[in-house]
């Protein structure tokens, strides 16, 4: 706790230096106000709110739930041309194939996950598995994630999240089957679920609890309140995941959530996303290796103006933290689990 290290990620297969004394220094760098919290419920310019004309003409529907729609400007189009062929191995290109779609979480412009109802953010986890099934029976790779907060460069505060289904395996993706192959390869179990037996027994980095899920600060966390969501059970898929373990995923999604908006009294940013087995060609293929997880990955330290920036020598040698994950895991365990609002 007082001295530096490194960490082994064994996920990512890379080093971490934690360099808990410096979270001491005093603090001269950027600050910034907080995000103004005044956001209409609804706004007939918000393009993603019910009733609303989005930018290509189209008009949502007065929809009450969950609503998904094609992305307007989207990364991936499922009929891109081939690129040319290199004439040299240092110019390569390789075709790149996909849709993405948007998904609204509620009809609300002022609601976040942590402000809503039980039933609610089950109906969201309902519509993930919905699309990662839809487009995992075509793409190798579906890719779930909430950009939220303008500080990770969200640029609608309505509650939503992107879905990008893609026609190659991204290089998280690869990274994680060929760490998680190796690893059930020379120990027999899936990584991530011994991982989560070992958290679940020695507690110090645990953040909450309940019969299907544990949240914790993994031991290798780059970014300060960084923390890991894992399932009790083996199993590769969200899609794959029970009623009762939705149910649980829904209270322990809110219970975490509700104690990183209590840690600096803010709608706190992040950027979070779903990691599971490949789908495709991949659903024939054996893929005991993998465990469904999601990573939440926030951006602030020090308070709710200051934040953690992955410049200098994170960029250029190694990543380095300022606080030990077992001193952001008992800050975020010991803070209530009514939302300050």
């Amino acid at each position: 706790a007082e001295h530096q290290h490194a960490r082994y990620n064994p996920l990512r297969d890379d080093w971490v230096l934690v360099s808990a004394h410096r979270v001491k220094r005093p603090w001269q760098g950027q600050l910034e106000k907080p995000p103004p919290e005044d956001v209409p419920r609804w706004d007939p310019n918000n393009p993603l709110c019910p009733g609303a004309t989005r930018a290509n003409g189209e008009v949502n529907p007065q929809y009450e739930g969950t609503f998904v729609f094609p992305n307007d400007f989207p990364a991936l189009q499922p009929d891109a041309p081939e690129p040319d062929d290199s004439d040299h191995p240092l110019f390569r290109a390789a075709p790149a194939r996909g849709v993405c779609k948007v998904m609204c979480f509620h009809p609300w412009s002022d609601l976040t996950l942590p402000l809503m109802s039980l039933p609610e953010i089950r109906a969201v986890i309902d519509a993930w598995a919905e699309l990662a099934t839809e487009l995992g029976a075509s793409y190798p790779w579906v890719q779930i994630f909430e950009n939220k907060g303008a500080m990770m460069g969200c640029s609608n505060p309505h509650p939503h999240c992107q879905v990008w289904a893609s026609s190659f395996l991204p290089n998280e993706a690869c990274l994680e089957d060929r760490t998680q192959r190796q690893h059930l390869s020379q120990h027999g179990v899936p990584m991530l679920l011994e991982y989560a037996e070992q958290e679940a027994h020695r507690k110090e980095r645990l953040v909450v609890e309940n019969a299907d899920w544990l949240v914790v600060v993994p031991y290798w966390a780059t970014w300060p309140y960084q923390t890991l969501l894992l399932p009790r059970r083996h199993v590769c898929r969200l899609q794959d995941l029970s009623d009762s373990e939705r149910d649980n995923l829904a209270s322990i999604m809110q219970r975490l959530l509700i104690k990183y908006d209590n840690l600096f009294e803010v709608s706190f940013p992040y950027s979070m996303g779903w990691h599971g087995a490949p789908s495709g060609p991949y659903l024939q293929e054996d893929c005991r290796h993998w465990q469904l997880h999601a990573h939440y990955y926030p951006p602030l330290l020090r308070s709710a103006t200051v934040r953690k920036f992955m410049v200098g020598y994170e960029m250029l040698a190694q990543v380095q933290r300022d606080l030990t994950p077992e001193q952001a895991a008992e800050r975020l365990r010991s803070l209530p689990e009514v939302h300050y609002k």
